[in-house]
């Protein structure tokens, strides 16, 4: 049975859905999201740098929801929700993968801690907004990747996918997404939300 140590609205998101999609049992652990809790011996045992999620596997565990993501459809995916290795498409698959978590979810991140994670005391309001200018650039970005009901490779809904759902949750959430900015991006989120593993995993 899988495991996943989830919080609402962190990057769990991810695996959930993921499990969803592949028909995957998998049994959710809620973890308590407090900086005490998350520095806890027994959470760091689990994961160093006291992150969400942690994803066990029988007798392994892991951190990293990308790795997560690979390692599954890897051991489970018999093919699904992934290009074949070495295409063309596959490197479009890793491109928005890895796009999604290390340079679009990043300056999100930094808002995030700026706004509502960090003691008010230690909050820079210019960090917030030049995160805001970061997440702007990136959203342009993906906003000419998906025209006319394209998903991130073609019109083949993939794992990539699954990766940028949550930058645009939380971008959606920051209240950046736009019809009038960025009309393909809305379009693209709302595919996107209309899949019944999204809103599972929102739960």
């Amino acid at each position: 049975m899988i495991k996943i140590y989830h919080a609402p609205n962190t990057r769990s998101i991810r695996i959930i859905w993921l499990c969803e999609e592949l028909a995957l049992p998998y049994e959710i652990v809620t973890v308590d999201f407090s900086p005490a809790y998350r520095s806890s011996p027994e959470y760091r045992r689990l994961n160093p740098v006291g992150k969400v999620p942690v994803m066990s596997d029988g007798d392994f565990t892991m951190f990293e929801s990308g790795a997560m993501v690979e390692y599954l459809l890897e051991r489970y995916g018999r093919g699904r929700l992934r290009p074949a290795a070495g295409t063309p498409e596959s490197g479009l698959y890793l491109q928005w993968s890895w796009f999604a978590e290390a340079t679009f979810a990043r300056p999100l991140g930094d808002m995030a801690q700026h706004s509502f994670v960090k003691p008010e005391a230690q909050r820079l309001p210019a960090v917030v907004e030049d995160g805001r200018a970061r997440a702007l650039l990136c959203m342009g970005a993906v906003e000419a990747a998906v025209p006319g009901g394209r998903y991130l490779v073609a019109d083949t809904f993939t794992a990539a996918d699954i990766m940028m759902g949550y930058p645009l949750f939380l971008a959606k959430r920051f209240e950046l997404l736009s019809a009038a900015t960025h009309p393909n991006l809305c379009a693209y989120n709302a595919r996107l939300e209309q899949h019944p593993g999204f809103a599972k995993a929102k739960q």
